[in-house]
């Protein structure tokens, strides 16, 4: 894969859909280190977004707000209910209509401005995958079956429907990204890294389940060639090579954070104490999958976090910008 050069210029300018969380922020920073003017589309401006544009949107319905599609250089759309929650009915319907729906609704936009932008990057998931014990899957393996894959495979075909047929289109199947508060949480990595520190970052159930991880620098350098690279279409997996099972993501979270010992967690234990405690789905920490890009090993995508103790190293170590901050 070549060198992504992104305009060094405020006349290109990219649209986030979704980007109020944690990824649409580190995004929206990584662009306007470029140069790159950055419009925010999301129901609140978060505080820490305070060099991008913000429209405000509710996720679904049309409105005045497509017009800041119109002439712009590119639209990410990353809107959608968090996973990390109690999964309940009301939940579990809320997942899956947050993604379906804005996708549908920015695919109605982009019909009726003068200057649709010229290419869609579409948020997916790994999860599309299920949870296969030891398999380590690739953008060909078989999808999965559940909640998270029925997600997955309606939120990828509202996209194909929505795109434009001129439009360069780019899925990304995205793993467990790895990155620093700004405001919006830093996912579930924030929650991880508490646990860690007070000892209670140990084994979960059996350990084994896979864990595919991505430093937000080389998510934001994924973004950025799917946005500027025109060669880049079609689907890829956003995942580091090298996915680790839980049981060593564990260790080498508790190492960064100098925590010696981490209690384990037996699955009777995670399906009482996640709910009640951690407010959130069990299974998110008991199942897990290994997944891989084999399109970006061919295109020879060049990773700076290819191994998680380095990535950890640089978002736990001392509070400094991240060498591939600009990438």
């Amino acid at each position: 894969m070549r060198t992504i050069a992104v305009a060094n210029s405020n006349e290109t300018r990219i649209v986030i859909a979704g980007g109020s969380g944690f990824l649409g922020l580190s995004l929206a920073e990584s662009l306007h280190k470029n140069g790159v003017q950055v419009t925010l589309l999301s129901r609140n401006r978060p505080s820490s977004a305070s060099d991008a544009h913000h429209v405000q949107w509710d996720g679904r319905s049309d409105g005045e707000w497509r017009q800041c599609l119109s002439g712009a250089d590119g639209l990410v759309n990353l809107a959608g209910r968090s996973v990390d929650c109690m999964k309940t009915p009301d939940h579990r319907d809320e997942i899956y209509r947050s993604r379906v729906e804005s996708t549908r609704a920015l695919g109605r936009a982009v019909r009726t401005v003068d200057s649709p932008p010229p290419v869609w990057v579409q948020m997916s998931t790994a999860h599309i995958y299920g949870d296969p014990p030891t398999a380590v899957c690739t953008e060909g393996s078989e999808f999965g079956t559940g909640l998270a894959p029925d997600v997955g495979k309606a939120w990828e075909h509202a996209f194909q429907e929505s795109v434009l047929p001129e439009q360069r289109s780019v899925i990304l199947r995205t793993g467990f990204v790895l990155g620093r508060d700004r405001g919006a949480g830093a996912g579930a990595l924030g929650k991880l890294g508490r646990l860690a520190r007070i000892g209670l970052g140990g084994t979960v159930g059996s350990g084994n389940q896979g864990m595919s991880w991505i430093h937000e620098a080389d998510m934001n350098g994924l973004f950025k060639g799917a946005l500027f690279d025109k060669s880049m279409s079609g689907i890829y997996i956003a995942s580091a090579p090298n996915p680790v099972s839980q049981k060593q993501f564990m260790k080498d979270l508790r190492s960064a954070v100098g925590m010696p010992f981490g209690l384990p967690a037996y699955e009777w234990m995670v399906r009482i104490a996640a709910p009640l405690i951690l407010r959130t789905d069990p299974e998110l920490a008991l199942y897990g999958r290994y997944v891989k890009s084999a399109r970006l090993e061919a295109d020879g995508f060049p990773f700076a976090f290819a191994h998680l103790p380095a990535a950890f190293k640089d978002l736990f170590g001392p509070a400094t910008e991240s060498r591939c901050s600009q990438q």
